[in-house]
């Protein structure tokens, strides 16, 4: 079961295939996406130089799937309009910064953004590039990362971002109630009990 996976994790060999390349230019980050394609694997990530590629593994894939699914439950639930573009590719040639989240959202139905509102990564092995900044540099208003059960949550402001205890682009949502569900068996049965839950607490 992925529970037990998690559980074990620190003992676990790292499942994820993580290289970075040092020395690399702008143009070699973007001839790697060019050679890429519209294939979903490797995920790229870029900053000063440094280019780093990761093929998650399969129990990555399935935390980060969850993650999103029970957040749609969570807005569909709040009637908070939403619309998740995956591992959207986020460039910025002046900043030296490129990178794909596990997921990303953005809020509210505005269709002209140039960045979500929130961006989730899931941290499954330790190591590469550290994506706190380059996401800072985006200008991504907030970040989520999950590791080994738990959500650590930043808020951009001003220039940096700040640990912060509740949402400011979901407000209300309970990250550590939703942890609590992402080990269930099968993605339908983490939905089904999450959105009892939620409509158990509105009665």
């Amino acid at each position: 079961m992925l529970a037990e996976r998690i559980a074990r994790h620190e003992e676990a060999p790292a499942d994820d295939h993580i290289v970075v390349l040092r020395n690399a230019a702008w143009s070699d980050y973007q001839r790697t996406l060019e050679l890429r394609g519209d294939r979903p694997v490797p995920r790229l990530a870029y900053m000063r130089g440094v280019l780093q590629l990761m093929s998650p593994s399969q129990d990555h894939e399935a935390i980060k799937s969850v993650i999103g699914r029970l957040v749609e439950v969570w807005c569909l639930e709040r009637n908070v309009e939403f619309s998740p573009f995956g591992s959207w590719t986020l460039e910025d040639k002046e900043a030296d910064r490129g990178v794909e989240p596990d997921e990303c959202y953005i809020f509210g139905g505005r269709k002209d953004a140039q960045r979500p509102d929130l961006a989730i990564e899931v941290i499954w092995t330790s190591g590469g590039l550290d994506k706190r900044e380059i996401y800072r540099e985006l200008g991504v208003r907030e970040l989520w990362f999950w590791r080994r059960g738990l959500f650590t949550m930043f808020a951009l402001r001003g220039e940096r971002y700040e640990e912060a205890a509740g949402s400011e682009v979901l407000p209300g949502i309970d990250l550590a109630e939703l942890a609590t569900f992402i080990d269930r068996p099968t993605a339908s049965q983490a939905i089904r009990e999450y959105r009892a839950a939620l409509q158990g607490r509105a009665r």
